[in-house]
């Protein structure tokens, strides 16, 4: 009995130990996948979130270089004065008109534009090249340009059009615009928005050429209008590649600097939060307070990428679903 015991037994335990060997491979292998990986992770740590650490910290503190001897813990004293000082609120006020402005007027520019490139035509490539062209010059050489090149006063290509044009009805007494003094909020958003909208235009292009076609199909064959299709299918299949556009734009434009700092320097209200972070701790050397004010651009950026995230999520379910 007892041998007969041992020999049954023991087939139980050969069974049990492949079944461990084969979890400690799955696992062996799982962290040989991710290895390559860590040298990145532990980079992005000490690169974004040690700082961002050190931030949070100083944003307790009240600090300025200009009085070392008297640095000291402040609590919530700079969170408050970020949210209750004239100057830093009318720059939070700046930085939501300057972002909802933006990605709304790029959201229609380049949908307009996706919808055109949409369609097939002589010459499509080199039209679509030529529209992403502005996303791809870096930021401050774009702000130069509208500063210069185009916005310019005196030799701005916008100011010599307009000179043309009055001298082809025989008056020299051409209108001269000058946005960078008489509207420079207005000279931002369009910078911005010249910038923007290839990366609108793209994001909803992809949303066009993934509509199931045979839908759209049934509904011409139907008699249904191009308003009545755009409005009830396509419109609807492009809600979620809207969204993403929009929260993406904001993510990137609650944060711009360069277009604030080259073209009006922050002056005559264009200020925004991220430039009045700047002045705070260059200029004031408020680190404390600066490092408050960051600490809620952050916060707000990271309730924005959230919901982008479950847009991106919701548009990867939706497809793997088809």
């Amino acid at each position: 009995m007892t041998t007969a015991t041992a020999r049954i037994s023991r087939p139980g335990r050969n069974a049990a130990t492949p079944s461990l060997n084969a979890r400690q491979r799955e696992r062996s292998l799982a962290w040989a996948r991710r290895a390559p990986l860590l040298p990145a992770l532990v980079f992005l740590i000490l690169v974004t979130q040690l700082p961002f650490v050190a931030t949070l910290v100083i944003s307790f503190m009240n600090w300025n270089s200009l009085s070392p001897d008297k640095t000291a813990f402040a609590g919530l004293e700079n969170y408050a004065t970020v949210l209750t000082d004239p100057d830093l609120r009318q720059a939070i006020f700046t930085t939501i008109l300057l972002t909802v402005s933006v990605v709304l007027i790029s959201l229609l520019i380049g949908l307009g534009l996706a919808l055109l490139l949409d369609k097939k035509f002589i010459g499509r490539g080199l039209a679509r090249t030529l529209l992403i062209a502005p996303f791809l010059v870096v930021p401050v050489a774009a702000a130069l340009i509208w500063k210069h090149a185009l916005l310019n006063p005196t030799y701005g290509l916008i100011n010599g059009i307009l000179t043309w044009v009055w001298s082809l009805f025989g008056s020299t007494a051409a209108p001269q615009l000058d946005l960078l003094s008489q509207a420079p909020m207005m000279a931002v958003i369009l910078s911005l928005v010249w910038q923007w909208t290839p990366f609108m235009m793209l994001i909803l292009l992809a949303g066009l050429q993934s509509r199931p076609m045979d839908t759209v199909e049934a509904a011409q064959m139907d008699g249904a209008t191009p308003w009545g299709i755009f409005r009830h299918l396509t419109l609807p299949h492009l809600r979620q590649y809207l969204e993403l556009g929009g929260l993406l734009g904001a993510i990137y434009i609650v944060q711009n600097f360069d277009a604030v700092f080259t073209l009006t320097a922050g002056g005559l209200g264009t200020a925004n939060l991220p430039y009045a972070i700047y002045q705070t701790f260059y200029f004031a050397n408020e680190y404390g307070l600066a490092s408050a004010a960051g600490v809620v651009v952050v916060i707000g950026t990271i309730i924005v990428a959230t919901f982008a995230l479950r847009t991106v999520f919701s548009l990867f379910k939706k497809e793997a679903a088809r």
